[in-house]
């Protein structure tokens, strides 16, 4: 489900003050699932919170050193909702669930995907971000993307991608022009040398909210989320032990999304949604 905001009343969303956008905020809650609050385990110290600094928008540096991004400040919510105090490391991308299984840190706030491997050593939340697949064009050029639509019409993947894949299954009469990387099926679909790019939608976001766009392109279609080529997400990920703790996280994210934190978080990070 996605919640479409009219980002004109939002500064911190908007490129230029005159000009009127429309944000498409996901929602991975389910309305039926809500009950009673849960609270936080009282464990006398801070929770802390294990991330990574070098992966923009999600988590990164800031200006003053300190990690921030979208999984950053979505995480320190959670705590304020919880009325729980927290802390926030930052440590390499490869050492976080070693970090948290020897008891470094309670809880981490990274880009790690959501797999059955995970599932089965550690306890984590439903997703609170999930990795859209979107098509891309260049502006007015092309009708938006079907079976039909695409007949004949080429589309840039990355070789060997689960995109290439995804194309390939239900989009069979597309013409597949296959590159090995993305900045170079952006610039080709800038060139105008393909129809469409279908790719990661987060990345494709960057680029279009980027210099190197240059206004050429835009999303058209929607997003696809197709767990078996794209995967489930990521949450907030502890140790099975603290499956409590995870409960309460779970709680307060959707109590996030509730009030409308979490919409106001999401378009501080991302003016172009990748949704």
């Amino acid at each position: 489900m996605l919640f479409v905001v009219d980002a004109t009343f939002l500064p911190q969303a908007r490129a230029e003050p005159a000009a009127e956008t429309k944000v498409a905020i996901p929602n991975f809650w389910n309305p039926r699932s809500r009950g009673e609050r849960v609270e936080a385990p009282q464990t006398g110290r801070a929770v802390r919170f294990l991330t990574d600094d070098e992966f923009p928008p999600l988590h990164f540096a800031g200006p003053d050193g300190n990690p921030t991004g979208f999984v950053v400040e979505l995480a320190r919510a959670v705590c304020e909702r919880l009325a729980i105090t927290c802390t926030v490391q930052a440590r390499r991308f490869d050492t976080l669930l070693d970090a948290l299984n020897e008891r470094q840190g309670d809880v981490v706030a990274a880009a790690i995907p959501l797999t059955p491997t995970l599932r089965g050593k550690f306890s984590a939340t439903r997703p609170y971000f999930r990795w859209p697949a979107r098509f891309i064009a260049r502006t007015g050029a092309v009708p938006e993307p079907s079976p039909e639509a695409l007949a004949g019409r080429s589309v840039g993947v990355i070789a060997g991608s689960a995109h290439a894949a995804y194309l390939k299954a239900f989009f069979p009469k597309a013409v597949q022009r296959e590159f090995t990387d993305l900045s170079a099926a952006e610039s080709a679909l800038r060139r105008g040398e393909t129809d469409y790019l279908f790719a990661d939608g987060l990345n494709l976001a960057l680029w279009l909210g980027g210099f190197e766009a240059g206004g050429c392109c835009a999303f058209t279609g929607g997003p696809y989320l197709e767990n078996r080529y794209f995967g489930e997400g990521i949450g907030l990920v502890t140790r099975q032990e603290d499956a409590a703790l995870s409960r309460a996280l779970d709680d307060a994210l959707q109590r996030l999304w509730d009030d409308g934190k979490y919409a106001e978080i999401y378009l501080r990070f991302f003016p172009v949604s990748p949704f």
